[in-house]
């Protein structure tokens, strides 16, 4: 290494260990100016001899050349959602269910949720339960912007995603790059050789946000330049990282705090804790207001000061994160399909705001449902401008006495639709009429009907357009038949002009008829047929789900799945037998039979699997078998199956699949490249296989 080569790396490491007491520490040793002549000193001397760039480089953040879309990447750990806390008491619920479980000698994760605690007063035997094995959580604030995971190789930024629809995420790597807070380098990677022990991948998860002076500021500079201010801050952290020009990113005023660490290979962690201070160490940021709370009614304390202070906080919140801390307890806890059990979601009381009802609109859903939606005199809630609020069905209108030309008061918490949560009868203008529901579709003209026993009321017209193109986006969304390409709008086009009626028609297209819509060229049109072509082969728990039956979420479809393992099965099923499955109730039961005694569906579901779609059955259950309870960790390439086909296969014979080899692990699977968790599992006689044999042993 020459001498300007030597000088170049001394002033990327200075610079990065000044970035990290800035961002990090919070901790500057040296002033603004001091700064800023490290930064042009290398500017000057990388634009002297270009040869000698790094791509992590701290001079490498100003943004690459305009992107035509971005990619996709597809998280090893898959990025779940949090269930939701309101109040107090659906902390302590979210509390008594994770004792219960850690309790427990065996955990059905296809289980219902343990029952929330109904009464608002704790009795003095719960009470007295509380007070003996508390748990330790970590609390921390919910902020309000974009959930991100950054992948770091050897120390260094090799990519990083959006959370999507938390398996697969948008690659915006280049827009990452240009957010100051995020090192290009872990601490550990800056240094002549490798810490020892330190990890070959780190993969984290965090979130994005702006400031609220940096809101302020941005807003002002946008107005001065005649373009259009953000209404939040979230949705312009949110813009700003989906830029195909990566330059307007880097001139944005983002920030990063890490919160969990996602995967990690060459090290492992025993708390929540541990991790996060080490990765501080690393040169991550961590909010310095996550505090390690004893027990729930510490953790729910930390809720309400939070609550209490949030005004005053330099960003946005719209809550507090409450997660165990024990990396053990959590393996136990386990997960749902869209929702940790070791973690929930404490949400603040919603913000709100006064306005006038302007008009009031059936809207028709997918289900033929009738929605009355209220059009409001635009007004700001919590930073966001609120036009419509819904307002439910007829009954709620009909009890809060809603009409037009009211002026009522409405709420938003977090990205909920905003609703009305009452009139203000002093303001009410003389004249005003009680609004009822039409009595025909305001879509097709079909009858409405609202059945005896249920609040909504619905168009009875199966062809109902309206009907038709929501069923049809339904069928083709990410969870569903995941058919890239085909939005609402190409669906509208494709209803409108008669190419397709139903979900079937979509296996009839061509592209000579797709390419026949406006705007869709010949290249667009292949790439919406061979999207269709890749739907045809899918599982049974995403048919079910896409079929749109009333009351069969996501989660709902694959319990159908496990349970009938064949369509035609759960098709002939009888009301009786539905109701003996567990998380199936009467009216769930009774929404499945009726919609496969409908001749129109079964039509349309023939129509599909005669067009060649083939339904994968689910893997088989052997949870009740000596396999069950078992722990698994996954190292190296793998070549069979990716981390997350893993994980669902030793979820499916009741055992866990974790990222760090210890005492408790049964299991390693071990493919070529496997590192240090190979030599922990042999130093702790840990059961090592290949993947052929991990294969072999699952369908034993």
């Amino acid at each position: 290494m020459n001498t300007i080569q030597k000088r170049l790396e001394k002033l990327r490491q200075q610079i990065e260990d000044h970035n990290y007491r800035y961002y990090v520490l919070n901790e500057p040793s040296i002033s603004d100016s001091e700064y800023d002549a490290l930064f042009r000193e290398l500017q000057n001397l990388e634009s002297e001899h270009p040869e000698f760039i790094a791509p992590d480089s701290p001079t490498q953040r100003v943004g690459a050349p305009p992107l035509e879309a971005f990619g996709t990447i597809i998280h090893r750990v898959p990025m779940l959602s949090l269930e939701n806390a309101m109040n107090k008491e659906e902390l302590y619920a979210f509390d008594e269910r994770v004792r219960k479980i850690l309790n427990s000698s065996k955990v059905n994760v296809m289980s219902n949720e343990a029952p929330r605690i109904t009464s608002l007063l704790l009795t003095s035997e719960l009470k007295e339960l509380y007070a003996s094995k508390e748990i330790t959580y970590v609390a921390e604030p919910k902020l309000d912007g974009l959930a991100v995971e950054l992948v770091y190789v050897d120390g260094k930024l090799t990519n990083g995603s959006t959370r999507g629809d938390g398996i697969t995420g948008e690659d915006i790597t280049r827009n990452l790059r240009t957010v100051k807070s995020i090192p290009l380098r872990l601490r550990f990677s800056l240094f002549d050789e490798k810490e020892k022990g330190s990890p070959s991948v780190v993969e984290v998860r965090g979130e994005i946000f702006i400031e609220k002076k940096g809101f302020i500021q941005l807003n002002k500079t946008r107005l001065d330049r005649g373009e259009p201010p953000f209404a939040n801050p979230r949705n312009a952290a949110a813009g700003s990282l989906r830029q195909l020009d990566s330059s307007i990113t880097a001139q944005r005023p983002l920030k990063f705090f890490c919160y969990e660490l996602g995967y990690i290979e060459g090290k492992s962690f025993d708390s929540h804790e541990e991790a996060l201070q080490t990765l501080k160490s690393w040169g991550l940021p961590v909010n310095p207001d996550i505090q390690v709370c004893q027990g729930i009614e510490k953790a729910t304390k930390y809720y309400h000061e939070l609550e209490e202070k949030r005004e005053s906080l330099p960003y946005e919140i719209d809550g507090v994160v409450i997660k165990v801390n024990s990396e053990a307890e959590r393996n136990k806890l386990g997960a749902r399909s869209r929702s940790p059990r070791w973690a929930i979601a404490g949400k603040f009381k919603a913000q709100q705001a006064t306005t006038i009802v302007v008009d009031i609109e059936a809207s028709v859903g997918r289900t033929g449902a009738i929605t009355p939606v209220a059009h409001l005199e635009p007004v700001n809630v919590g930073g966001v401008m609120v036009s419509r609020a819904t307002l439910h069905n007829q009954d709620e209108i009909d009890r809060k006495d809603i009409r037009i030309g009211d002026t009522v008061l409405i709420q938003r918490a977090g990205d909920v639709i905003p609703e009305v949560i009452k009139v203000i009868l002093d303001k009410r203008p003389n004249g005003t009429q009680p609004y009822r529901l039409p009595s025909t579709c305001p879509i097709c003209g079909g009858d409405i009907i609202r059945p005896e026993d249920e609040a909504v009321a619905r168009c009875q017209n199966i062809s109902c357009p309206a009907q038709v193109k929501g069923r049809i986006e339904h069928f083709a969304s990410k969870r569903s038949m995941d058919i890239d390409g085909l939005g609402y709008k190409l669906i509208d086009q494709l209803v409108d002009t008669g190419l397709i009626h139903n979900v079937a028609d979509l296996y009839s297209l061509d592209v000579e008829k797709v390419s026949s819509l406006e705007r869709m060229a010949e290249k667009s049109a292949s790439n919406l047929i061979n999207a269709i072509d890749s739907s045809r082969k899918t599982t049974l728990a995403r048919f079910i789900y896409g079929l749109g039956i009333r009351n069969v979420g996501e989660h709902l479809a694959t319990v159908l799945a496990s349970e009938f393992k064949q369509l035609h099965a759960l098709m002939n099923a009888e009301l009786e037998q539905l109701q003996n499955i567990d998380e199936v109730g009467p009216i769930v039961a009774e929404s499945i039979v009726k919609f496969f005694k409908s001749d129109d569906n079964i039509n349309v579901i023939q129509q599909c699997l005669d067009s060649g779609i083939e339904l994968e059955p689910p893997p088989p259950d052997y949870s009740s078998q000596k396999l069950s309870g078992t722990t698994f960790v996954f190292t190296g390439s793998l070549s069979s199956f990716s981390r997350n086909e893993a994980k669902m296969m030793v979820e499916a014979i009741g055992g866990h699949a974790t990222n760090s080899v210890s005492k408790n692990t049964d299991y390693l699977v071990a493919g070529p490249g496997a590192g240090s968790k190979l030599t922990k599992a042999k130093e702790l006689g840990t059961t090592i296989l290949t993947e052929e044999e991990f294969l072999k042993l699952i369908e034993s």
